[in-house]
């Protein structure tokens, strides 16, 4: 199909201009003003924003957690991606502890083959990775799996120790890999939570005060200081304090190869939520995730940290559960478990929270409206920093004659408030909005993927279709 996309003001991560844009087939052929060609189909973006299709470096479908799992999977999941201007994921395949990484891989192809509305590619969670093994890490890069993610936390279940993240960063660097990082302190963490539970203190608020800042920004300096040693590529996920940001800034001023990342929730939510009195004192269990919400103090840092490119990239760590307000302890199961789960401690509530169809709006919202960066920082921060980190760009991540046709046609001036009431904002399978009653100036119109019209005016126009990305190394470009 060929596509016109007429007279929209095309915004990238380093341009601003007015033109059309033509598309033929998957890819971008000709941009220019006043083009005069045929098209199968031409779109008026006069008065909105032509942008890239978001990336989402940072998402968990269909993953295994406690006994349940997120509640959308790669064909839900992306559906509601799409409907909030994100054209690709980066989700998180799982090694089984004791078992291969290929292995992993393949597990997770096969929960999207099939599925995904949009593209998709895959970061792999190594839990361990002895010496007889540790020839997988090359083996994913070849095979387009050019990062992999290690945990500080959760010992025994997804934790790697010093010498274990020394092995596999000399490994990733030599292969041209990426390494994500979940840096929290989960020897101390466990400890601090051992003696909440003996306390008794088990309400959702207690998630939060057993995970303090300086237990993120500790490991965020180790973290560091090993990847230093053994000249890897670093990249930590989802940062959520000023404490952890000051780490990142100092070793970046001495030109350490670090980057991080944070989410939404960490900008507009704070610890507060964790009190919220609804369902018997448990409504706070909705926010539970790791690492937690933190205290008011720290969102206005990260905000400055994103604008002056100490933080190089927005994801959402999209990890729903339902909620299923109303159970209580001796009622029949839950049809779909989540969230009660941990009705009775904070510590057995599924961590993690939906976000992947806001993300780009409250970006636009915090960033462009309230005056905290411009366009082109609010496109970098959603689609290009993340394309150009983990081997997309240029295919993903700008708009450019020959890159792939992942369009959004963005309205500055519609107005949503989002909710899970609220059909034109809430598409995840998942029954609450973490970000309810937030309002936003600035909302996703029509969402191309490939040249494919997805989202057209708020209605689905097709499904399926989205296709597995093969990434390139660090340091190299993607065509």
């Amino acid at each position: 199909m060929s596509l016109l996309i007429k007279n929209g003001r095309v915004i990238t991560a380093s341009d601003d201009y007015v033109a059309d844009v033509f598309v033929e087939g998957e890819r971008v052929t000709h941009i220019g003003p006043g083009l005069s060609v045929k098209a199968e189909r031409t779109i008026d973006a006069t008065g909105k924003l032509v942008i890239p299709g978001g990336i989402d470096p940072h998402t968990h479908m269909d993953m295994p957690f406690g006994g349940t799992k997120s509640s959308d999977d790669f064909d839900t999941g992306t559906v509601a991606a799409a409907f909030g201007g994100t054209t690709t994921i980066i989700d998180y395949a799982i090694q089984s502890r004791g078992k291969s990484a290929l292995e992993g891989l393949d597990t997770w192809r096969k929960k999207a083959d099939g599925k995904a509305t949009i593209d998709y590619a895959f970061h792999m969670i190594v839990t361990d990775m002895p010496d007889e093994r540790i020839a997988e890490l090359r083996r994913l890069a070849d095979d387009g799996v050019t990062s992999c993610k290690m945990f500080m936390a959760y010992p025994g279940v997804l934790y790697a120790d010093d010498g274990a993240l020394y092995r596999a960063f000399r490994h990733a660097g030599e292969d041209g890999a990426r390494v994500c990082m979940h840096a929290e302190n989960g020897i101390v963490i466990d400890e601090i939570i051992k003696e909440a539970v003996r306390d008794k203190k088990l309400a959702p608020i207690w998630h939060g005060r057993t995970r303090p800042t300086r237990m993120e920004a500790e490991s965020v300096h180790r973290a560091i200081a090993i990847a230093e040693m053994a000249h890897a590529s670093l990249f930590i996920v989802h940062l959520s304090s000023a404490d952890a940001l000051e780490e990142i800034k100092r070793a970046r001023a001495r030109g350490i190869d670090v980057e991080a990342e944070t989410c939404p929730q960490y900008l507009f939510l704070d610890e507060s939520y964790y009190l919220r009195e609804g369902c018997g004192g448990f409504e706070g269990a909705k926010w539970v995730m790791s690492p937690p919400l933190r205290d008011k103090s720290n969102q206005e840092p990260l905000w400055q940290g994103l604008a002056l490119k100490h933080l190089s990239a927005v994801a959402t760590d999209h990890c729903p559960f339902f909620f299923n307000g109303g159970w209580q302890p001796g009622d029949p199961p839950p049809a779909r478990p989540g969230k009660e789960l941990g009705r009775e401690g904070f510590t057995k509530i599924p961590n993690g929270a939906p976000g992947v169809e806001n993300r780009m709006a409250l970006m636009y919202q915090g960033g462009v409206v309230e005056g905290r960066f411009s366009l082109n920082r609010f496109v970098e921060v959603t689609s290009t920093a993340a394309a150009k980190l983990f081997g997309m760009f240029p295919k993903k991540g700008t708009i450019a004659v020959g890159s792939d046709a992942d369009i959004v046609i963005f309205d500055p001036n519609r107005t949503e408030t989002i909710s899970v009431d609220n059909a034109r904002t809430h598409h995840m399978q998942v029954d609450y909005s973490a970000f309810e009653g937030i309002t936003v100036k600035g909302y996703p119109d029509t969402v191309i993927s490939r040249g494919r019209v997805i989202v057209d005016h708020g209605s689905q126009k097709t499904k399926g279709g989205g296709q597995f990305i093969k990434r390139a190394r660090v340091g190299q470009l993607l065509r």
